[in-house]
C-alpha cells in the first residue's frame, strides 16, 4: 500500500501559489485552496474558494476592443483566522520569524494538517497546528480546527475570524487587465451566539451566494460587521504548555442548490445543525474510506504515491456529489481560475476513468453535454451548417466561451484566438457517450440523450463534409486540431485548416458509431427520433458514404497532420533549446520573435497520435481500412517516429498521449513520457500554470494509462478485452473497477500473469477476452491467467 500522505516541509513563498493548488480541498460542489487561514491574497498567497457551475460574465476593454469573458467565480474567503499578542502585529510567516513550518495533506482522508513555530521574540514560541476539511459527506459544510499552543510563556493572544466578501478573479497574471470584479450586494450580520453570515451575489448571472460560521472556543466571542466582510474576535489567555482550541465551522450554499428558497437561511439552518469537529471529522472520514474502496488502486513506488494524489484531485472535484449538479469537468479543477473555469475536451480524458468507478458521474457530465445540446445545435445554424456544434470552451449555458484574444506573456501583445475552430470537440461528446454506454450497459441512456447527441453531432459532421471531385474525396476545411499551434496557413488571410486527420478520422468514427447505434434502436424509439428531427434512409446511406471517404492526407510515408503540413519549413529545434531552454510554448517564442508557428512542421501536443490513443490497433486498422487506407504497422511506426521529433510538448496531455502511444509501439521509450505525464503538476513542468490549477484530463489520464492504456483493457460487446502491455518499470500493480453492475472487480497484473475477482452477486458471468483466448468469470469466483 502506497503512502497516501504528500508532506511539505518549510516556508518557502516561491512555492505557495503551487502547494496552494496541490493541496486544495473539495468534495465535488466547492473547493478551497489550500492557502494559509492568515495570509490575503498578494503576489505570494491567492486563496480562492470555487462553487463547482458557478459562472458570472463580464466585459472588459482589451486592446481597444470590448471582450466578454465568463468565468469561474473566486467566492467569499471562508479561511480566513489570524491572531496576535495583544496590542501586537497579527502574525503571518511573511512577516514573523518562522522557527518550523510542516503541511501535510492527508490523502486517505481528505485533511490538509499544518503545524507552524513562531518565533515572538524575548524568548517566546508559539506553536499553531491547523486541521482543515471541505467535508465529504455533507457538501456544503467546511471546517477549520485551530490549536494555538504557548510553548514556553504566559500571555492573552487576541483571534480573529471572518468571512471576507472583498474577493476578486485576480489568480492568473495574464488575466489581470480582464474586469475580475464578480460579487455585489454584499452583505454581513451574526445570527445566533458565535454565528455570523455573508451574502452577496454576482454582478450578471444573479447567483446568490451565503455563507455561515460557527466559532467555537472557550472563550467569549464578539461579532463585528464590517462592509465586506464579517468579522468574529476573541481573547485566549494561554499558559506555557498548554493548548487552546478554536474550531471555524463554515457552511455554504447557492440559489444553484437543488431545493433551495434563501441561500442565507440555508446556510444558518446548515450550521446549526451541524456537529462538532470530531463527529464531523468521523463522517468525513467515513465517507472517503468509502471512495477510496471503489477507486481501489495499488501501484507500487514512486509512481503509486503520484497517482494517488491525481486520483484525490479526481475524486474531489467530479465526487459523487457532482452526479447532483448540472456541472462538466473544468479543465483545471476547481483548484484555481486558469482557462477560467471552462469545461474543454478534457472530458475525454477523464470520462474513461470514471465510467469504470463512479459511472453515476460520467453520466452527470454527459447530461451537461446534452442540456446544452440546443446551444450546440444554435452554434451550427449560426454557420450556416445542420446538427450540433459543440464549443471549444463551455461554461455555464453552453455558448462559445473561447476568448476573442489571448495575451502572449513573452511579447505583451493581445493576439486573435482561433482555438473556437476545435470542432473535434463534438467527437469527444460522442466517444464520451459510446464508451460510458459501453462500461456501463445503459441502453436507457444510449436509446435516449445519448442517441439525440450522437445524431445531432454526425449530422454536423456530415454537413460539414465537401465532396472533392478531382480527389473523390469528402474534406472538413477550416478547422483547428488537437496541435493548437496551426490555426492558419503562412500568409493566410483566414484561419483554419484543411483535413485535419485526426478531425476527418474521429468524424469516420462518430458517423460509423452512430449509424450502428440507430440501427440498434428499438422500432418505436428509431421511429420517435426520425419523427422528432426529421432523419431518413437518404441521409442515413450519405452518412455511411462520407464515413467511408472522408480524406487522410498523408506525406513522405506519414500521415499528414493536416493537408500541406508536409510543405512547411523545419524548425531548427536544437538551435531554439540551446538559446531558450524551455520550448514547450514555442508558439510564444516565435511570435515574440515577429514569426509565426504557423510556418514550421512544429506540433505543441499529440494531434495525429491522438488517434492511438482513443483507439486500439486493431479498431484503428479497422478505421482506416473503410476509409480506403491501409495503415500498417510500418506506416504507424513511421508517424510516431516523425512526430515525435517534432513536438514540443506545451501541454501536459502530450507526455500522457506519448507514453499511451509508445507502450504499443516502441516501449522502451514510453516510460519517459509516462513520467513527464505524472510528474505534470507536482513538478510544474509548464512553468508556473499548477499554481493556477491543477490539470484535471492529466491527472485523470495517468490513472486510465494505469487502468486501461497498460493493460489494452476495452469494454466492447459486452466483454472485457484485455491485452497487456507491461512496462518493465511497472510490471506489478492492480485496482478494481465497476461493470456493468459488478461492483469491486479486482484485477491483478504481476510479471506476465493476471489475476481477475469477480465478487459475489446475483449477475451473470463477466467475460474476458483476450488475444489468444477468452474465459468466463462467475461471480465469487477467481481466475488466473498466464500471458503469452
Amino acid at each position: 500500500m502506497t503512502d497516501r500522505t504528500w508532506p511539505y516541509e518549510g516556508y518557502l513563498p516561491g512555492e505557495e501559489r503551487l502547494r496552494e493548488s496541490l493541496c486544495s480541498l473539495g468534495n465535488g460542489y466547492f473547493a478551497t485552496r489550500g492557502a494559509l487561514p492568515e495570509c490575503t491574497a498578494d503576489a505570494v498567497h491567492y486563496p480562492g474558494t470555487y462553487a463547482a457551475g458557478c459562472y458570472n460574465r463580464l466585459t472588459s476593454e482589451i486592446a481597444g476592443r470590448r471582450v466578454e469573458n465568463e468565468d469561474l467565480v473566486n467566492l467569499p474567503n471562508w479561511l480566513p483566522l489570524r491572531c496576535r499578542l495583544v496590542g501586537g502585529e497579527w502574525l503571518s510567516p511573511d512577516t514573523t520569524a518562522v522557527l518550523d513550518h510542516r503541511q501535510t495533506l492527508h490523502l486517505d482522508c481528505g485533511l490538509l494538517e499544518r503545524h507552524t513555530r513562531y518565533s515572538l521574540g524575548e524568548g517566546r514560541t508559539l506553536s499553531v497546528r491547523q486541521q482543515r476539511l471541505v467535508h465529504m459527506a455533507d457538501p456544503h459544510l467546511a471546517v477549520l480546527r485551530t490549536e494555538l499552543t504557548a510553548e514556553d510563556f504566559t500571555g492573552d493572544l487576541e483571534v480573529e475570524a471572518a468571512l471576507d466578501g472583498n474577493v476578486t478573479n485576480a489568480g492568473v497574471a495574464r488575466y489581470r487587465d480582464l474586469d475580475g470584479r464578480h460579487l455585489t450586494h454584499v452583505h454581513t450580520g451574526s445570527g445566533s451566539p458565535g454565528t455570523m453570515w455573508l451574502r452577496c451575489r454576482t454582478r450578471t448571472s444573479d447567483i446568490r451566494v451565503a455563507l455561515a460560521a460557527r466559532l467555537t472556543a472557550h472563550a467569549p466571542v464578539t461579532v463585528l460587521s464590517e462592509a465586506t466582510r464579517a468579522v468574529q474576535r476573541l481573547t485566549v489567555s494561554l499558559r506555557s504548555g498548554r493548548t487552546a482550541t478554536i474550531d471555524k465551522t463554515v457552511a455554504l450554499h447557492t440559489s444553484h442548490d437543488p431545493a433551495i428558497s434563501d441561500p442565507l437561511q440555508a446556510a444558518l439552518a446548515r450550521i446549526a445543525a451541524a456537529p462538532g469537529f470530531e463527529s464531523l471529522l468521523l463522517s468525513h472520514r467515513t465517507a472517503w474510506e468509502q471512495l477510496w474502496r471503489r477507486a481501489e488502486l495499488d501501484v507500487p513506488g514512486e509512481a503509486g504515491n503520484i497517482l494517488q494524489l491525481h486520483l484525490f484531485h479526481v475524486l474531489q472535484t467530479l465526487s459523487p456529489h457532482t452526479a447532483d449538479l448540472d456541472v462538466g469537468v473544468p479543465a483545471r479543477g476547481l483548484n484555481g481560475e486558469a482557462y477560467r473555469g471552462h469545461v474543454f475536451w478534457d472530458e475525454l480524458f477523464v470520462l474513461p476513468y470514471l465510467n469504470l468507478h463512479f459511472p453515476e458521474v460520467s453520466r452527470a457530465l454527459l447530461y451537461y453535454r446534452y442540456r446544452r445540446l440546443e446551444g450546440a445545435r444554435a452554434a451550427a445554424r449560426a454557420i450556416g451548417r445542420r446538427g450540433a456544434l459543440y464549443p471549444w470552451q463551455s461554461g455555464s449555458d453552453g455558448r462559445e466561451e473561447t476568448q476573442q484574444l489571448h495575451l502572449n506573456p513573452r511579447s505583451g501583445r493581445w493576439l486573435p484566438d482561433h482555438s473556437h475552430l476545435q470542432h473535434h470537440v463534438g467527437s469527444a461528446v460522442a466517444y464520451n457517450v459510446w464508451q460510458y454506454c459501453e462500461a456501463s450497459g445503459d441502453a436507457e441512456f444510449l436509446h435516449t440523450s445519448g442517441a439525440e447527441m450522437l445524431l445531432q453531432i454526425s449530422r454536423f459532421w456530415a454537413g460539414s463534409a465537401v465532396w472533392d471531385t478531382y480527389l473523390q474525396r469528402h474534406r472538413i476545411q477550416g478547422v483547428v486540431g488537437p496541435d493548437e499551434y496551426h490555426d492558419a496557413y503562412p500568409g493566410a488571410e483566414r484561419p483554419g485548416l484543411d483535413d485535419n486527420a485526426y478531425t476527418n478520422v474521429t468524424a469516420a468514427w462518430v458517423l460509423t458509431r452512430t449509424l450502428d447505434v440507430l440501427r440498434a434502436l428499438p422500432e418505436p424509439r428509431r421511429r420517435e427520433l426520425a419523427e422528432r428531427t426529421g432523419l431518413d434512409d437518404d441521409e442515413l446511406d450519405q452518412w455511411d458514404r462520407i464515413s467511408r471517404t472522408l480524406r487522410v492526407p498523408f506525406h513522405d510515408g506519414v500521415i499528414s497532420q493536416f493537408d500541406g503540413y508536409g510543405e512547411l519549413a523545419e524548425l531548427d529545434w536544437d538551435d531554439y533549446r540551446k538559446r531558450y531552454g524551455d520550448i514547450r510554448r514555442l508558439d510564444r517564442i516565435l511570435e515574440a520573435e515577429g514569426d509565426t508557428v504557423n510556418r514550421y512542421k512544429a506540433s505543441k501536443q499529440a494531434d495525429v497520435l491522438m488517434l492511438g490513443y482513443l483507439f486500439s490497433p486493431a479498431e484503428l486498422h479497422c478505421l482506416f481500412q473503410r476509409l480506403g487506407y491501409q495503415l500498417d504497422e510500418r506506416t504507424w511506426q513511421h508517424t510516431v517516429d516523425y512526430y515525435l521529433d517534432r513536438t514540443s510538448h506545451g501541454s501536459t496531455l502530450s507526455g500522457l498521449v506519448h507514453g499511451w502511444v509508445l507502450a504499443r509501439c516502441r516501449r522502451a521509450e514510453a516510460w519517459s513520457f509516462c513520467q513527464e505525464a505524472l510528474r505534470g503538476d507536482i513538478a510544474d513542468v509548464q512553468g508556473g500554470t499548477t499554481g493556477e490549477g491543477i490539470h484535471l484530463g492529466a491527472m485523470a489520464g495517468t490513472l486510465d494509462l494505469v487502468q486501461r492504456g497498460l493493460t489494452g483493457l476495452e469494454t466492447r460487446a459486452g466483454a472485457l478485452w484485455l491485452d497487456p502491455v507491461p512496462l518493465p518499470e511497472l510490471s506489478s500493480y492492480g485496482f478494481s473497477i465497476r461493470y456493468r453492475g459488478h461492483w469491486g472487480i479486482r484485477l491483478r497484473l504481476h510479471h506476465q500473469r493476471l489475476h481477475i475477482s469477480v465478487p459475489p452477486s446475483d449477475l451473470l458471468p463477466v467475460d474476458i477476452e483476450l488475444p489468444d483466448r477468452a474465459v468466463s468469470v462467475e461471480p465469487g469466483e477467481d481466475c488466473e491467467l498466464v500471458l503469452g
